[in-house]
């Protein structure tokens, strides 16, 4: 069977610190910890990305990626977040395919973020570090179709997506969404909202997250973590059962 690591999103307890976040993700027994660029690991903040990374690695888990809030302005630099990255020893950085959504752009919108997130894939990949998309509402990425067009217009392997459920889209749609990006997936973030943003555990949509993924380790190129991103509540006591519950899944 496929391995995927399951993980962490460091944004799930964002007024926690590092330590904190380290040792709540040991105790869940999971493998792998997304640091997040707004509170955790500061852009241009190397020191503190190493000492990150130390305390990550002498817990017995690794650093997987790191999430930016890089939009891809035109003049917006990723070379802070990219010497982050590799202060954190990170092979993937997570970013966002512009400001807004698919249906505002405009070609030039269109024209300018393409280019941005080709120069900063490039930039990045001179680094041995790979970028991958926020699958997200508010972007360019912000349904399957249109992901895939940014994937395809960027035309550089070493840029993926991320993917998650649509928020309030049924089962079934939430799945097609994925089906039709899954082999441009390099991670999953795993949570259950419905109908809107409200925070239930992973189990309140079990009929989702047995389907995911049942097609996710069947697929040919799957995901290489599913990153468990926020709990009901923001309570650090439910992270060990809902951790219990992702490592389930995956033993599908």
């Amino acid at each position: 069977m496929t391995k995927i690591r399951p993980g962490l999103c460091s944004v799930t307890f964002r007024s926690l610190s590092a330590e904190q976040v380290v040792d709540l993700a040991a105790d869940a027994r999971l493998e792998v910890i997304e640091w997040g660029a707004d509170s955790h690991v500061l852009p241009g903040d190397v020191e503190q990305a190493a000492r990150v990374a130390t305390l990550t690695t002498d817990a017995g888990l690794v650093a997987c990626s790191y999430g930016s809030y890089f939009r891809a302005g035109a003049d917006e630099p990723i070379t802070p977040v990219l010497d982050t990255a590799e202060a954190l020893g990170v092979d993937r950085v997570r970013v966002w395919a512009g400001p807004i959504g698919s249906d505002e752009a405009s070609p030039q919108d269109w024209a300018s973020t393409i280019a941005r997130l080709q120069d900063a894939v490039d930039e990045a990949a001179a680094r041995g570090i790979s970028l991958a998309l926020e699958f997200h509402s508010g972007t360019l990425a912000d349904t399957a179709p249109t992901t895939l067009r940014v994937l395809d217009e960027v035309a550089r392997p070493t840029l993926s997506s991320y993917w998650q459920p649509t928020v309030g889209a049924t089962v079934d749609a939430v799945l097609d969404e994925y089906r039709a990006v899954a082999d441009r997936v390099s991670a999953a973030h795993v949570f259950s909202w419905w109908p809107d943003h409200e925070r239930l555990p992973l189990r309140a949509r079990d009929a989702l997250w047995t389907r995911f993924f049942a097609d996710a380790l069947s697929a040919t190129t799957p995901p290489r973590d599913a990153l468990l991103e926020f709990v009901p509540g923001d309570d650090p006591a439910l992270l060990r059962g809902e951790a219990a519950t992702l490592r389930a899944y995956l033993s599908l």
